[in-house]
């Protein structure tokens, strides 16, 4: 029987998209979403990809959860209804683009790039090109933008990092002249948000509140600088079409699932958390970071990413709470845990300093901070032998980044084999019902694999 067709109320929606990674697009996206918001505007952001920490930023200035997009991970049917279920009860969707406009998985194609979400979504573009040295070169670096896919929208230019107004009104001449789109406004050089470095704690620095005068200020100097009428006419589409189909009530599983959510363990998919509740289960948030221990009434635990290398004192000190979860463990709670879960499984995790900090000692072994990236990339997971969340022949595809590694102290079965643009291998461990792994999967790509884990949790 087909699922009903559902119509998006509001069809507003704009990708702001970079001519290359570094080019200022958060920046400007932040600041557009933190202007319509003083407007009074209802926003809702997304992220195109795999990145949390945007989206961390979008949620902080609009009060609504930002969602990702991610055409690599999900299939488009799959994504616009994630992107339809976002927007409802928003006045403007706005989409942060990844990279370039045109960088994705393949060098040949638009594949898991944020051109190819623009065109599934049929949704302008607002393309941002640093300008700090250049002038009627603008002109060509957008035409040629323009000229790559004729299905992608480029209907906007915002100049970013310009020296001056004098500065800014020689590129909008230039663009507009030949390119025949308009340069809908400007940020100066000094307008910019000074983001922390990624892996030295983002996320907790935006919970805490450090950066919102900084994130204030972006938003009056766009208000200041940018057309916001203008924009908001070009971000005004037809409706989209889709189906509810990911989210639909399913058959109940009645179980309770215990989700870490705190400053340390923050890394999870929206759409993974109300699947869940999708599937008619029930999520218990808790918080190991302030001394929560595992609720004694949960059937399964899911233990995200994070920080937790930003608070290894405070994990090391709440005794109760590791002790709390290694008992369960043994006595066969299903856990799912990814990335930062993994590490606060494992006995100990030494910082950059070497400085040695106690876990829950479920894994027998240690993660290391350092200072490079470990992994990064998208990943297509097989269930290994063994794996009864990620079953044998079953596919599923994740992301993986962390500055982190984790040496098992005994031989432990692998949880995944995995594939990626640099090969193959095993990845994750097996213990008792725990799956561990440093991919974070995302469950829209397969709901077999969350509906086989809330299984795994009735049966505990």
């Amino acid at each position: 029987m087909p699922m009903r067709e559902c119509l998006i109320m509001t069809n507003n929606r704009i990708l702001i998209a970079g001519t290359s990674s570094s080019v200022g697009k958060t920046s400007i996206t932040l600041g557009l979403m933190a202007a319509f918001m003083k407007k009074g505007l209802t926003v809702q952001g997304f992220k195109c990809g795999p990145d949390y920490i945007d989206p961390a930023y979008h949620t902080a200035i609009t009060n609504r959860p930002s969602r990702n997009l991610d055409s690599w991970m999900l299939t488009a049917d799959v994504m616009k209804e994630i992107f339809v279920k976002g927007n409802e009860g928003a006045d403007i969707s706005i989409i942060e683009g990844m990279m370039g406009l045109y960088d994705g998985e393949s060098p040949t194609s638009n594949r898991g790039s944020a051109a190819e979400i623009s065109s599934l979504l049929k949704c302008p573009v607002i393309l941002v090109v640093d300008c700090s040295a250049m002038a009627r070169s603008a002109a060509a670096v957008v035409k040629g933008f323009q000229s790559l896919d004729p299905d992608v929208n480029v209907a906007g230019v915002i100049a970013n990092r310009v020296g001056s107004e004098g500065h800014f009104k020689l590129i909008k001449q230039a663009v507009e002249q030949e390119c025949g789109i308009p340069v809908c406004g400007y940020l100066l050089e000094n307008e910019q948000i000074h983001m922390p470095e990624r892996h030295l704690g983002l996320v907790p620095s935006i919970e805490r509140g450090e950066l919102n005068d900084q994130l204030e200020r972006l938003g009056e100097a766009v208000a200041e600088t940018v057309d916001l009428d203008l924009i908001y006419q070009m971000s005004k589409q037809p409706p989209l079409k889709t189906e509810i189909s990911l989210f639909k009530q399913r058959s109940p599983i009645n179980v309770k699932v215990a989700v870490a959510y705190d400053q340390a363990f923050n890394f999870y998919y929206q759409e993974n958390l109300e699947l869940i509740e999708a599937f008619g289960a029930e999520v218990i948030y808790f918080s190991p970071l302030k001394g929560e221990m595992l609720p004694p009434e949960a059937d399964g635990l899911y233990l995200g990413g994070g920080f937790p290398e930003q608070f290894l004192k405070e994990l090391a000190e709440g005794i109760e709470v590791k002790q709390s979860i290694k008992d369960a463990v043994e006595k066969g709670l299903p856990v799912l845990a990814e990335c930062g879960g993994l590490m606060y499984l494992s006995e100990s995790i030494m910082n950059v300093e070497g400085e040695t900090y106690p876990m829950t000692g479920v894994l027998p072994g240690k993660t290391e901070m350092q200072l490079n990236i470990a992994a990064i990339g998208y990943r297509e997971i097989t269930g290994a032998k063994g794996n009864q969340i990620v079953k044998e022949e079953t596919q599923i595809h994740g992301h993986e980044f962390h500055y982190s590694t984790f040496t098992p102290d005994q031989e432990l079965p692998s949880a995944y084999h995995v594939d990626s643009i640099f090969g193959s291998g095993e990845e994750g461990y097996l213990y008792k019902n725990v799956v561990a792994g440093y991919t974070h999967i995302h469950f829209a790509s397969n709901p077999q694999v969350l509906e086989n884990f809330l299984n795994k949790c009735k049966l505990n």
